[in-house]
């Protein structure tokens, strides 16, 4: 396939505001031992991308990327749904032209229950550009999925991590759970993934977007401004099985006695505060187990990837965006007015 020398991208100069995002032209890449390169149709945009932008996002410590300081000029976007165009010594010929969902998580070893040391798009260059380099052992054939290229871009960073906290969460079909943060990306994934498990979903959400989180496959949508813990008993009266938590602050306080004995608390955030107090014996009591998890595993991501060739899931496309509007398409993003997630189109 003929591949341009150069191609148009969007680079994070500095930390700081959507200002240090630049729209320019580099050298394409090109793929080397073990790579393919990938011609992208969609790059989805996470809260990653604003946190490590203005390297607010990781470990704490000085601004930083996801997992340490940045290299500039740095090419963000984790999420990417695209066709292979072009590979490296060593890859077979016969992935040319598959259309694939990229994992952006850079593992600490190969197996499948590996931990995620880095990120596409802040420890490597992602999906703000019209092509791409991927491992080839991370690029997943979905080639027959039903869903549209722009569903595809927004399953890695929102659904992996999603998908993840619901596996280290054990949830069973039949359970009763309790989503916090419905409308946003990861909260979105959760409703929809809990409910294809067959579980009972019960999400918390901000009252202009209850109906639009139902409609995501919620069957109860409390409003987190009135008081949740009351809703939640009244919703389940016998208790939650699981909850999926990216608030955690007050929450974990004042949510931990709706548990059922033997429950499990999944936290992968802290919109509403990092630092949390609750009376252990609630835990211990009950033998209640507070779980963290970050993101996915390469096991995780490869059910989540044939969860899309069957169609089981359907992401929502808020809006698009095309790429040299991504410093807009990130404004757009921290506003939060949205639900489902914003795509950029090269």
């Amino acid at each position: 396939m003929d591949v341009p020398t150069t191609m148009r991208a969007v680079q994070l100069t500095q930390h700081g505001g959507p200002e240090v995002l630049r729209v320019t032209e580099v050298a394409t890449p090109t793929p080397g031992a073990n790579e393919v390169l990938v011609k992208v149709s969609a790059a989805a945009l996470n809260n990653t991308d604003l946190w490590t932008r203005e390297g607010e996002y990781g470990l704490p410590g000085p601004r930083a990327g996801w997992r340490g300081p940045l290299e500039f000029p740095r090419i963000q976007g984790a999420d990417v749904a695209g066709h292979v165009v072009a590979v490296g010594e060593g890859v077979d010929a016969s992935i040319l032209g598959s259309r694939v969902v990229i994992d952006p998580a850079i593992y600490d070893v190969d197996e499948p229950d590996a931990n995620i040391t880095g990120l596409m798009g802040s420890e490597r260059d992602g999906g703000y550009a019209e092509y791409v380099i991927a491992p080839a052992d991370r690029i997943h054939d979905v080639t027959e999925s039903p869903l549209s290229d722009d569903q595809l871009a927004a399953l890695p960073i929102s659904y992996g991590t999603a998908l993840g906290m619901i596996e280290r969460g054990r949830l069973q079909s039949g359970e009763t759970v309790l989503v916090s943060g419905a409308s946003g990306g990861v909260g979105v994934a959760l409703v929809q993934l809990a409910r294809a498990r067959g579980a009972r979903v019960i999400a918390i959400s901000s009252g202009s977007k209850i109906q639009a989180v139902r409609d995501a496959g919620a069957d109860v949508v409390v409003d987190r401004a009135t008081d949740v813990p009351q809703q939640v008993r009244a919703a389940a009266p016998n208790g939650i099985d699981v909850v999926l938590d990216v608030v955690a602050g007050d929450l974990v306080h004042d949510g931990l006695p709706l548990l059922r004995k033997a429950g499990r608390w999944v936290v992968a955030g802290a919109l509403g505060g990092h630092t949390i107090s609750f009376d252990v014996r609630d835990l211990y009591l009950h033998n209640l187990q507070l779980i963290g998890s970050t993101m996915h595993t390469p096991e995780h991501f490869e059910l989540l990837m044939e969860m899309a060739r069957q169609g089981e899931i359907a992401p929502l496309v808020a809006a698009t965006f095309p790429l040299e509007q991504a410093a807009e398409a990130q404004e757009e993003l921290a506003r939060r007015a949205h639900v489902g997630k914003i795509v950029l189109h090269p």
